[in-house]
C-alpha cells in the first residue's frame, strides 16, 4: 500500500528556513510551497517508516507549531508500477 499525505505545517516565521531544511532532509518528505511560516508539504511511506509516523515526527522539529493533514491518498503499490497507456484518436 502506498500512502501519500499532504500537510500544512505552521512554523514560527523566523525559523521557517530551518523547518524547511529538516523536512527536506527527511526521506519521503517534500516541500512544495511556503509563505509567512506556512509550509505545504507531502509525506510518503518509505521503507521502515510509515507516512503517519513521519507526520508525528514533524511535530518534534524546532519551530514547528502545528501539522495539519489536508489530503490523504493511498493505493495498492502494484497500481503505481503499472505502465501508463496513452490513447491516440
Amino acid at each position: 500500500m502506498l500512502n501519500i499525505c499532504g500537510c500544512l505545517v505552521q512554523a514560527l516565521p523566523h525559523m521557517t528556513d530551518g523547518v524547511i531544511a529538516a523536512i527536506e532532509a527527511t526521506e519521503g518528505g517534500e516541500v512544495h510551497a511556503h509563505k509567512d511560516g506556512r509550509i505545504v508539504i507531502t509525506v510518503e511511506d518509505v521503507p521502515g517508516k510509515r507516512a503517519s509516523d513521519q507526520i508525528m515526527d514533524l511535530h518534534k522539529i524546532p519551530g514547528v507549531l502545528t501539522v495539519t493533514l489536508t489530503y490523504h491518498h493511498f493505493e495498492d503499490a502494484g497500481d503505481v508500477a503499472a505502465p501508463l497507456t496513452l490513447c491516440h484518436s
